[in-house]
C-alpha cells in the first residue's frame, strides 16, 4: 500500500467508508463460501436417496437464492464504498497538487517542463487512484477470502490441501521478487511517458515556429523515436506481467491435475466421497480469485509505488517564495517605492543580475525603465512583484518592507502586464475581467478597452467581447494581445501599474494614445513602464536607466539628456535608426 508522507492521511480521512466497505467485502466472502457446502449437502442427500422430490430440496434453493441476493447487494455496496473512495482520494490529491503548484516559485518552473508535470496530474494520479480503490479491494479480498478458503480446504482434506499449497506458496515467493523488478520497470516507463508528453506539448505550443523552419519531418521522426522508446519500455513491463500470469496459469493447472488425481485415489480407497470432492474443487476454484487478486495487486502496486514517489517528490518541492507567518494581510499603500542597495542573483547563478541599485519613486509618478536587453529590467519588476525573495530593507512600499507584506496583499495593489502578454483560452470579456471573481460590468469593460485603444478592434469581431481566443491568445494579433493585457491590468485600477515592454507591438500613434490615457486616469497612482524605445518614456515623469544591473541614471528626459552620456548615446542611436528607416 502507499504509505508515503502525503498519502497516509487519506486512510484516516476516509476510514469510515473504507472500513465499512472492507466489512461488507468480508461478509460477502464468508457467505459465498456457503454455496459449496450447501451443494455438497444436496448431492449427499441425492446420492444416499434421502432427497427424492423437488420439495425436499426447495429450502436449500431458497438459502442459495438469499446468499446470491446478499452477494449482489454486498458487491454493489463495497464497490461503491471502496472504488468510490479511490475516486475521492484521486480528486483530493489532484487538488492538493494543483494548490501546491500555485505556490511554487518561478525558479521551479524554469527548471521543470510542463509536459512532464502534466503526467503527474494524469497518468500518475490515475495509478495511485487504483491503489486506493481496486488495490485495497484486491489485497483484502485476496488475503481474507484466500485464508477462509484454505481453512475450509484443510478441514476437509488436510493432505491434499498441503500438496496443493506448496506450488501456490512457491508462486507467491516468486511474485514477491518479480514485483521489485516490475516497480523499477514502471518507473522507467513513466519517465518515458513524461518525455513523450513533454515533447508533444512543446511541439504543439511552438507549431508556428516548427512550420516556419520546415521542421515538420524532424519533429515527426523525433516523436516516432520517443514513442518507440515508450513502446519498448511498456513492452518490457508487459513481459514481466505476462511471465507472472503464465506462471500462475501453469501452477493452477498443475494443482488442478494433482487434486483430480489425488482426489480420485482418495475416493477409490474410501477416504473421500464424490460430493466432498465436488465441494473441495469448488473451494479450490474460489481460491483462484484470491491468487489472481494478489497477482494483480502486486502488478498495480509496483506501478503505484513508482507514481506515488514521483507525486510525493512534487508535493515535497520547496516553496521558496512565501509570506512570513506574521505578514500583514491588509495594507494601504501610498504608491511610493524605495529601493536601497538592491542586489540579486538567481539561485543557480554565479553573477549578480542587479548590483547595489538605489532609487526612489514618489506616489503618482509615471516612471520609465530603460536599458539594453539583459540589463536587468524584467528582473527588477519581478522582485517588485515578489516573484523572487530579497533581503530585508532592500525594497519598501511606502513605510512597509516588501517582506512584511503578505504576497496576496501586495499583489492586490499591483496591476501587471507581462512581456509575453499571456492570455487564456477564454472570451475577451473574461480575459479583461480576470482579476475579479464576479463578471465585471459592461460599462467598466468598455471603459478600460477604450483606454487601451482596444474597443474599436473588438467591435470588428463577429462576437465582439464574447469572442473566444485560441490558446495563449493566438487568434488575435500581437498588438491586440498587448492591449487586452493592458485592459486587464487597468480594470483592476491598481495602486501600482507595471507594464513590461507592453506597447512594443503597437504603432507609435497607438502607443502615444495609450500613454496619454494612462496619464489622465492614473493621477495619484504609480505607473512603471519598461521600454526599449526612447519615444515610449521621454514624456514620463522620470526615467530609470539601467546598465548591467546598475542604476546608470535617474531623472527626467531633459535631465538625462543634459547630464548622462549613456542616455545621450541611446537617443542619438535611435534617432539615427529612425532616419534610416524613413529613407528606406
Amino acid at each position: 500500500m502507499i504509505l508515503l508522507k502525503h498519502f497516509r492521511k487519506y486512510y484516516l480521512k476516509y476510514a469510515v467508508p473504507l472500513l465499512l466497505g472492507i466489512g461488507i467485502l468480508i461478509l460477502v466472502d464468508y457467505v459465498s463460501l456457503e454455496i459449496p457446502r450447501i451443494i455438497k449437502v444436496i448431492l449427499n442427500g441425492v446420492d444416499l436417496g434421502e432427497y427424492t422430490t423437488i420439495e425436499q430440496v426447495v429450502p436449500y434453493l431458497v438459502n442459495l437464492s438469499l446468499i446470491v441476493l446478499t452477494m449482489t447487494i454486498g458487491r454493489f455496496l463495497w464497490r461503491y464504498l471502496l472504488i468510490g473512495t479511490g475516486r475521492r482520494v484521486e480528486t483530493d490529491v489532484r487538488e492538493a497538487m494543483f494548490n501546491h503548484a500555485t505556490t511554487l516559485s518561478q525558479d521551479f518552473y524554469s527548471k521543470e517542463k510542463i509536459g512532464g508535470l502534466m503526467t503527474y496530474f494524469i497518468s500518475d494520479i490515475n495509478v495511485v487512484k487504483e491503489m486506493y480503490g481496486f488495490g485495497l479491494l484486491m489485497v483484502i479480498d485476496g488475503l481474507v477470502l484466500g485464508g477462509m478458503v484454505l481453512v475450509r480446504m484443510f478441514s476437509l482434506q488436510f493432505e491434499m490441501t498441503a500438496i496443493a499449497f506448496i506450488p501456490i506458496a512457491l508462486m507467491g515467493i516468486l511474485m514477491f521478487f518479480i514485483n521489485k523488478k516490475m516497480e523499477k520497470q514502471s518507473r522507467i516507463r513513466q519517465e518515458a511517458q513524461e518525455a513523450l508528453s513533454d515533447f508533444s506539448q512543446e511541439s504543439f505550443t511552438g507549431i508556428t515556429v516548427v512550420k516556419a523552419y520546415v521542421k515538420e519531418m524532424f519533429h515527426a521522426l523525433t516523436f516516432r523515436k520517443k514513442s518507440q522508446e515508450l513502446y519498448d519500455k511498456t513492452m518490457n513491463h508487459t513481459r514481466y506481467s505476462i511471465i507472472v500470469n503464465i506462471g500462475i496459469d501453469v501452477m493452477i493447472n498443475l494443482v488442478i491435475l494433482s487434486i483430480l488425481g489425488f482426489g480420485s485415489y482418495l475416493i477409490a480407497v474410501g477416504d473421500l466421497s464424490g460430493p466432498e470432492l465436488t465441494e473441495y474443487i469448488s473451494y479450490f476454484f474460489s481460491l483462484l480469485w484470491p491468487v489472481f487478486a494478489i497477482s494483480w495487486f502486486m502488478n498495480v502496486n509496483a506501478q503505484a509505488q513508482a507514481s506515488a514517489k514521483r507525486i510525493n517528490n512534487f508535493l515535497e518541492a520547496k516553496v521558496d517564495v512565501k509570506s512570513k507567518e506574521d505578514a500583514l494581510l491588509d495594507v494601504q499603500l501610498d504608491g511610493s517605492i524605495n529601493v536601497t542597495n538592491l542586489s540579486f542573483k538567481y539561485e543557480d547563478g554565479e553573477d549578480y543580475i542587479l548590483k547595489n541599485m538605489s532609487f526612489e519613486i514618489k506616489p503618482g509618478e509615471m516612471v520609465g525603465i530603460l536599458g539594453k536587453t539583459g540589463s536587468g529590467k524584467s528582473t527588477l519588476v519581478e522582485l517588485l512583484l515578489r516573484v523572487y525573495n530579497t533581503r530585508e530593507n532592500m525594497i519598501k512600499f511606502g513605510e512597509y518592507d516588501i517582506n512584511d507584506i503578505s504576497i496576496k496583499a501586495l499583489r492586490k495593489h499591483i496591476g501587471y502586464v507581462p512581456q509575453d502578454n499571456f492570455l487564456f483560452s477564454d472570451t475577451i470579456k473574461n480575459n479583461i475581467g480576470f482579476a475579479f471573481d464576479e463578471p465585471m460590468s459592461e460599462e467598466k469593460m468598455i471603459e478600460v478597452a477604450q483606454l487601451s485603444d482596444l474597443h474599436e478592434n473588438v467591435l470588428g469581431f463577429q462576437d465582439q467581447y464574447e469572442t473566444m481566443l485560441g490558446e495563449r491568445g493566438t487568434t488575435i494579433s500581437g498588438g491586440q494581445k498587448q492591449r487586452v493585457s493592458i485592459a486587464r491590468a487597468l480594470a483592476k485600477d491598481p495602486t501600482f501599474l507595471i507594464l513590461d515592454d507592453s506597447v512594443s507591438a503597437v504603432d507609435t500613434k497607438t502607443e502615444e494614445k495609450i500613454i496619454s490615457n494612462l496619464r489622465k486616469i492614473r493621477k495619484g497612482k504609480t505607473t512603471l513602464m519598461i521600454a526599449h524605445r526612447i519615444s515610449t518614456v521621454k514624456k514620463l515623469d522620470k526615467i530609470l536607466l539601467i546598465e548591467e544591473g546598475q542604476v546608470a541614471g535617474f531623472g527626467t528626459h531633459k535631465e538625462l539628456l543634459k547630464t548622462n552620456a549613456l542616455y545621450q548615446e541611446m537617443v542619438k542611436r535611435q534617432e539615427l535608426e529612425a532616419l534610416v528607416g524613413e529613407v528606406e
